[in-house]
């Protein structure tokens, strides 16, 4: 596929190694020529240095036969202009990456229409987003999600007190919308039908709205703690613990925010309404004891110092707090935590670059699919339907599906949804199926299909 990138910050430098590393044609795009003339000998790609708002300079880049363009630069106003360029000059499909204080206010004015992008999205938000996912599912085996939250995916064990138990999935009567895709029993998974009994201890795969699925999740874990109960500490008031704190406000979560610098934490204090919000430096041992944290269910070092975080999560865990998430700007060291978190006391750490990258990578379709996520019951593929796709214009009920596939999403821009029976297929949707492994060729060859 043909990529242009514009900005080699932390995030167009990890975006352009990935997709280099795939064998894309990359065009990375960066104004400082000593980071540029670095990155010529390191990537597998054209690197060019210059303006990426200089409409003369994308034209001579080849912008014009680019079939993505990702604006990743940390300038709000350089991204739109370049965006906005690129489109008018023949780039198909344009990104933007815009700072969440600008993201917020596109309910006042609208960015994408106005500058003729496709997607908007913050780095900060796509990580307050991968952090909020433990915290409001802490009882689930596996938690992730689809189109920033919309769609979620959990993995949970069907507690003995649940009254499903000996029931059917058509008793359940699963919130709409709710999709239970697959049941491992004794180590075996399989795609349950209306008819297939639920058991004790075995393990759900569900597919849903977080909100919704939280309906389903009481019922099959009724001991389970509600998001309302968890109490939760955030280190760091910038725009990842700010992200995440309005987040958690629509779950009535009771969050504090510790801030070190008084004026940030007043800003933050009249910008949250059920956030409190307290003026100290939580990487003081003495402050983490006096602010109760050995309290917290779950403590989240969201501030811009990796070592910081670090060392304040390994503090908060030594002094009881249940859960400890972190932040972790190096996707390489991110791993290496979550890798070793059981040891540390981290219960996960989430790379900004890297929760971008997964973001983003739908929209990179030049092979027929994009692998989401590998589980033991299967593959959760993404792909986009094509324009002449025999599936166009047909409704979900009308298609013949390969066994051991379930369809659990549909994207069509910002709307995202579990698709019912009744929805049509549509040219240029994005499809998410959880498939087999020896079903993939079969549901691949279904979709891309000519009329």
């Amino acid at each position: 596929m043909k990529i242009h990138l514009i900005g080699a910050g932390e995030v167009g430098r990890h975006m352009a190694f990935r997709l280099s590393g795939d064998g894309h044609d990359i065009v990375l795009i960066e104004k400082d020529e000593s980071r540029a003339r670095e990155l010529e000998d390191q990537l597998d790609a054209k690197v060019m240095v210059g303006d990426g708002c200089s409409p003369h300079f994308l034209a001579e880049s080849g912008v014009g036969e680019c079939e993505l363009f990702l604006a990743l630069t940390s300038c709000n106003n350089a991204n739109l202009v370049s965006s906005s360029m690129a489109k008018q000059l023949g780039a198909r499909k344009t990104i933007c990456r815009l700072h969440p204080g600008l993201q917020r206010e596109a309910w006042m004015f609208d960015f994408k229409k106005e500058f003729h992008v496709d997607y908007l999205f913050s780095s900060e938000r796509l990580s307050a987003i991968e952090l909020a996912k433990f915290i409001c599912n802490p009882a689930s085996v596996v938690v992730e999600e689809i189109a920033r939250g919309k769609i979620e995916l959990q993995q949970l064990e069907v507690d003995p007190k649940s009254q499903n138990v000996g029931k059917t999935l058509l008793d359940l009567q699963a919130p709409n919308r709710v999709r239970i895709a697959a049941i491992t029993r004794d180590g075996q998974s399989f795609v349950p039908n209306a008819e297939s009994l639920i058991q004790v201890n075995d393990r759900l795969t569900i597919f849903g709205d977080p909100r919704k699925l939280r309906s389903l999740t009481s019922q099959l874990q009724p001991d389970r703690v509600e998001p309302s109960e968890q109490n939760v500490v955030i280190f760091g008031g910038g725009e990842y613990g700010y992200s995440l704190a309005q987040m958690l406000e629509s779950w009535n979560t009771r969050t504090r925010i510790l801030e070190r610098d008084r004026a940030r934490a007043q800003v933050l204090a009249e910008s949250l309404e059920k956030t409190k919000v307290i003026n100290v430096d939580a990487t003081s041992i003495l402050e983490l004891r006096e602010e109760q944290v050995g309290e917290a269910d779950f403590f989240v070092a969201a501030s811009g110092n990796d070592e910081d975080n670090v060392m304040t999560c390994l503090q908060a865990h030594n002094l009881g707090a249940k859960h400890c998430l972190t932040l972790i700007h190096r996707a390489d060291y991110a791993d290496a935590i979550s890798a070793n978190g059981e040891h540390l006391g981290i219960m996960a750490a989430v790379s900004p670059r890297e929760a971008t990258r997964i973001d983003l990578m739908r929209f990179v379709t030049s092979d027929r699919f994009h692998l989401f996520k590998q589980l033991d019951e299967g593959e959760i593929i993404e792909m986009a339907i094509p324009e002449n796709a025999f599936v166009v214009g047909k409704r979900v009920q009308e298609i013949s599906w390969p066994a051991s596939a379930v369809l659990v999403a549909l994207i069509n821009g910002d709307r995202a949804i579990v698709p019912g029976a009744e929805d049509v297929l549509e040219a240029g949707q994005n499809l998410y199926a959880m498939v087999a492994p020896e079903s993939r060729k079969q549901l691949i060859k279904l979709i891309t299909k000519k009329a």
